[in-house]
C-alpha cells in the first residue's frame, strides 16, 4: 500500500483519475492525512454547494472545491474521525462518513496467507462483510483482481454508479479493498473493474455468500445469526468411521423433488420422507449458486453462494441442522473441476484469464461449454480448498462429493490428438490437478474427522481412495461406475438369456476391494434418453417392479456403500426431468407403494446388520457360496463382520423360481429370512421358506454345512443365523 500523498504532489491527472472513480489508490489522496503539525482532508462530492468535516469533538472544518469535485480543507491538532456534511444548491443536505478515512479492513496476514495460497478460512477474509470498522457500521469489501487498472463497488446503495465507490490495490497480489459505512446485509452488489484493454466489466464477487435470484445475477451483503443445535451430531461424526459404519445414500435434486419447497419445507417434508425411508444420508445435487437451472447446478457461478431458489443461507442451515437432528448425514456434490463462460461471472474476471487456465488446451472443456480452473496458480487452488473447507466449516455437511474427478485428471479428458499438450514428464496426468485433489482431501479431512470426500471417476486411475501418505489422492470413497454399467446391462437382459452375460454381474468383485466404492445408480442414469431404473428392467410390470426388487437388493447386500436417486425408490415410470416433479401419483398403485415398502425394509435390515457393511472395503468381509450358477442365473455369497458373525445373500435372476435349491452355510441349524424380495407386502408372489431354513445337510460349496432352499422368481432372499 503506498503512503498518502504529500498535499502539493497531487497532479491534475490524479485529480480527474479520482473523480473518475479510476484511480488505484484513491486512499493515498482522500481522507485524512498528516501534513505538517497538522492534518489535510480531501473528499470527492460532485456537485455540492459546500462541503465541511465535523471532526468527533464537533469542530468543524469547511472545505473548498480544488478540482473535479473534489474538496478539501485543513485542521490543526490531532487526527480525528469525522464525518461530512454535504449541502446542495438544489436537494436535502446530506451527513455521512467518509469511506477514504478507514485503515484496511483486510490484515496484513490474510494478504500474506492468500499470497502463499495457504489461506484456509479465505471466506472470511475476501467477499462483502458487513460489520463494524473503527467503531462504525458497515460493509467491508474486498475482491482479488491482479490484472485490473482500477477497482469498483456498485450496488442498489450507490444507484450503481461506482464513480464514488472506487477500492484501493492493497498489494502486487492483486487484492483490492473498502469500507462503505451503512451498507447492510441484503444490499446488493457487483465489483466494476477497469480491465488493461481499459474497459470497464460489472462482475459478481466470487466470494459472495449470497446472491439475488437467478435470473438476477448481482450477489449479496449477508450475515448469518444463525444458531447450530447439532453439536452431539458433530460430535458423534468426529468419532465416527464412514467405511466400517452404514450408509445408503438417498440422492436429490432440491428443485424437483418437490416443485416449489424451499430449504425451510424441506426441513419438514424431505427430513421425514428419508427418516420414514431409513436412509443414513441425503446427498444434494449442487446447491451452490448458478444461473441456468437445466445444468442441474453443476456449471456453478457462485461457489460460496447456497443458491438463493430456495431461501438464504441461514435456510440451509436450518435444513442440514433438522436433517442431523433426525440422524440424517448430509453430501452435497461439489464442483471444482471447471465453470460457465457467463462473463458476469468467473469468466475472464478481471479482463484477463484468471480462474481459468490460460492455454487454451487446458482451459477449457468442449464437452460442457465450460472453462477449468488453472489448478496450478496458487490463488485458485486457494480459492477451491478453502471452499471445500466452507461448506463443511459454515454449513455443517458430512461429506463433499466431486463432480468430473476424471476431467481433472487427465489432460485428454474428451480431446483428439493434437488438442492437448502432455505434462512435462511427457504424460496424460494434470499434474496440477492431481495436486490440487490431494490437498484438498488432506485439508478437510484434518479439520473434520468423520466427513467423507467422494469422488465421481470412471478410470482406472490408481490410488482414488489410498490415503495422500500414500501418494493416493486421499478420497474416502469412489463411485463404482464400473459395477453400475455391468449390473444394469444385465439387467436389462431378459432372463431367457441372462446366463449369456452372467459375468456382467459377478466382476465387479474381481475389483471390488481395490479401492474404496460407492455403488451408484444416480441422476445420470435416468435421464437424457435413458430411462427410469423401471423402464430399464425387461418383462411385464409385475416382472419389471420384481426385477427392481431384486437389483436394489443385490445393491444393498454388495460390498460398498449404496447411493440411489430420487424417485427410484417407489419405481418411478418416466425418466427423470428438472423441470417437473416426480410421479408421485403412482403410489396409489399397490405395487408401488410395495416397492417404497422394500426400500424402506433394506435400508432397516442393512443398518441393523452389521455383515453387510462392517468390512465393506476388505475381502475378509465377503466369501463366494456360488459366483458361477449361470444356468440357473443365480448368485449366492456371504457377508461377514469384524467378529466372524455372517449373512447369507441368494438371489435369483432368472423369472422362475428354482428349488430345491441346495446352497452351502457356514453355520448348522436354523437360518431365518431377513428379508425376501418376493414377500406380498412388497408387491411379490408371495414364495419362499416359511421365514426360515435349516441348515443341517453335508458340506457343499465349499462351507460345512448346507440346505435346500426354495428361491423365489426375480427375486434376493437375505439369511442369518438365528439367534440362540
Amino acid at each position: 500500500m503506498s503512503p498518502a500523498k504529500a498535499v502539493d504532489a497531487v497532479t491534475e491527472e490524479e485529480l480527474a483519475a479520482i473523480a473518475g472513480g479510476r484511480h488505484p489508490e484513491p486512499h493515498s489522496i482522500l481522507g485524512q492525512h498528516a501534513r505538517g503539525s497538522g492534518w489535510v482532508i480531501r473528499a470527492r462530492r460532485p456537485l455540492a454547494a459546500s462541503v465541511t468535516a465535523i471532526r468527533a469533538n464537533g469542530t468543524r472544518i469547511p472545505l473548498r472545491h480544488v478540482s473535479s469535485g473534489i474538496w478539501q480543507g485543513t485542521a490543526r491538532g490531532r487526527g480525528q474521525p469525522y464525518v461530512l456534511e454535504t449541502t446542495y444548491e438544489s436537494g436535502p443536505d446530506w451527513i455521512a462518513d467518509d469511506p477514504y478515512r478507514f485503515v484496511p479492513s483486510i490484515g496484513e496476514v490474510d494478504l500474506y496467507l492468500f499470497g502463499e495460497g495457504r489461506h484456509e478460512k479465505l471466506w472470511d477474509a475476501l467477499g462483502a462483510h458487513a460489520r463494524q470498522h473503527e467503531g462504525v457500521d458497515g460493509t467491508s469489501f474486498t475482491v482479488w483482481a491482479p490484472h485490473a487498472r482500477a477497482a469498483r463497488v456498485v450496488g442498489d446503495f450507490n444507484n450503481w454508479d461506482g464513480t464514488g465507490s472506487a477500492m484501493r490495490r492493497l498489494d502486487d497480489n492483486g487484492v483490492w479493498e473498502l469500507f462503505l459505512p451503512d451498507v447492510r446485509p441484503g444490499a446488493a452488489y457487483k465489483f466494476e473493474l477497469l480491465t488493461a484493454a481499459g474497459n470497464w466489466v460489472l462482475r459478481a464477487d466470487p466470494m459472495a455468500r449470497h446472491s439475488e435470484i437467478p435470473p438476477a445475477t448481482a450477489s449479496r451483503v449477508t450475515a448469518s445469526g444463525y444458531e447450530w443445535a447439532d453439536s452431539d451430531w458433530m460430535s458423534d461424526r468426529a468419532g465416527r468411521d464412514p467405511l466400517t459404519n452404514p450408509m445408503s445414500v438417498f440422492e436429490v435434486h432440491a428443485g424437483s423433488w418437490r416443485p416449489g419447497l424451499g430449504y425451510r419445507d424441506l426441513a419438514t417434508e424431505l427430513v421425514d420422507y428419508v427418516r420414514e425411508l431409513g436412509y443414513t444420508h441425503v446427498e444434494f445435487l449442487p446447491l451452490a449458486e448458478h444461473p441456468f437451472g437445466g445444468s442441474w447446478g453443476y456449471q456453478v457461478t457462485g461457489y460460496y453462494a447456497p443458491t438463493s431458489r430456495f431461501g438464504d443461507p441461514d435456510d440451509l442451515r436450518y435444513l442440514i441442522d433438522r436433517l442431523h437432528a433426525a440422524g440424517i448425514g448430509v453430501i452435497m456434490d461439489w464442483v471444482p473441476a471447471h465453470f460457465p463462460k457467463d462473463e458476469w461471472a468467473l469468466a475472464r474476471f478481471d479482463g484477463e484469464t484468471l480462474y481459468e487456465h490460460g492455454d487454451p488446451q487446458r482451459g477449457e472443456q468442449h464437452d460442457w461449454g465450460t472453462l477449468i480452473f488453472d489448478f496450478g496458480r496458487s490463488q485458485v487452488r486457494n480459492f477451491l480448498v478453502a471452499n471445500a473447507l466452507y461448506w463443511f466449516d459454515e454449513f455443517h455437511v458430512d461429506g463433499l462429493r466431486v463432480d468430473a474427478v476424471a476431467s481433472m485428471l487427465y489432460l485428454d479428458y474428451s480431446k483428439n490428438a493434437g488438442e492437448w499438450t502432455p505434462n512435462k514428464f511427457g504424460g496424460r496426468e494434470n499434474l496440477e490437478a492431481i495436486d490440487l485433489l490431494k490437498e484438498v482431501n488432506a485439508t478437510v479431512y484434518k479439520h473434520h474427522p468423520g466427513i467423507v470426500m467422494i469422488a465421481e471417476e470412471s478410470t482406472a486411475f490408481a490410488g482414488v481412495t489410498a490415503p495422500t501418505s500414500a501418494d493416493g489422492l486421499g478420497f474416502g470413497l469412489k463411485w463404482n461406475m464400473g459395477w453400475m454399467h455391468d449390473t444394469l446391462q444385465f439387467m436389462a437382459v431378459d432372463p431367457l438369456y441372462r446366463s449369456h452375460h452372467h459375468g456382467e454381474l459377478t466382476f465387479s468383485l474381481v475389483y471390488a476391494f481395490s479401492e474404496n466404492f460407492l455403488l451408484p445408480i444416480s441422476h445420470d442414469e435416468v435421464v437424457h434418453g435413458k430411462g427410469s431404473l423401471l423402464q430399464k428392467m425387461p418383462g411385464d410390470q409385475w416382472q419389471k417392479l420384481a426385477n427392481v426388487r431384486a437389483y436394489l437388493a443385490y445393491q444393498w447386500a454388495h460390498p460398498g456403500k449404496q447411493l440411489l436417486f430420487m424417485g427410484q425408490e417407489f419405481g418411478q415410470p418416466s425418466e427423470w426431468s428438472e423441470e417437473r416433479g416426480l410421479d408421485w401419483w403412482i403410489l396409489d398403485q399397490p405395487v408401488h407403494r410395495g416397492l417404497l415398502t422394500l426400500v424402506s425394509r433394506l435400508n432397516r435390515t442393512y443398518r441393523e446388520t452389521p455383515a453387510l457393511w462392517q468390512l465393506d472395503h476388505e475381502s475378509r468381509g465377503f466369501q463366494w457360496i456360488i459366483g458361477d450358477d449361470s444356468r440357473n442365473n443365480v448368485i449366492a455369497f456371504l457377508r461377514w463382520t469384524f467378529d466372524g458373525d455372517p449373512i447369507a445373500v441368494v438371489i435369483n435372476f432368472s423369472g422362475n423360481p428354482v428349488g430345491p435349491y441346495r446352497i452351502g452355510l457356514p453355520r448348522f441349524g436354523e437360518w431365518v429370512e431377513l428379508l425376501n424380495t418376493d414377500a406380498i407386502e412388497f408387491g411379490g408372489s408371495g414364495v419362499g421358506n416359511l421365514g426360515s431354513i435349516t441348515a443341517d445337510g453335508p458340506p457343499h460349496n465349499g462351507q460345512p454345512n448346507s440346505a435346500e432352499i426354495t428361491l423365489p422368481p426375480l427375486a434376493a432372499l437375505w439369511l442369518a443365523p438365528a439367534r440362540l
